[in-house]
């Protein structure tokens, strides 16, 4: 999606595959269906993870990326927020964050 310069859509995903980890994590951890939100704040405090500020705040920014490119009404604003820069630094902290989720995993 970001060499296709489908810069929100790729944040999108980016949000869609975090929750899918950390819905992951709820299942490992409590052997049942994961809750059907997509806070992933929320989500992360379900799993009863430690996290440090700068985790919560990565969990609550990636979380509007899920309703900024949803919903019609933020979605023109949202797309102009997403230059080129500020998509591919937030591509590295989604991978850096989803190393971080997958060995929670293991």
């Amino acid at each position: 999606m970001f060499e296709a310069r489908r810069y929100s859509w790729a944040l999108f995903v980016g949000h869609m595959m975090i929750e899918k980890l950390l819905k992951a994590l709820y299942v490992k951890i409590n052997t049942d269906y994961p809750p059907l939100i997509h806070n992933l704040l929320r989500l992360a405090e379900k799993c009863n993870l430690g996290m440090t500020d700068e985790q919560k705040t990565f969990l609550a920014t990636v979380t509007a990326f899920n309703i900024n490119a949803r919903y019609d009404d933020y979605k023109l604003s949202f797309q102009k927020k997403c230059t080129p820069e500020f998509t591919a630094t937030w591509i590295e902290n989604l991978k850096r964050n989803r190393q971080w989720i997958k060995k929670l995993i293991k």
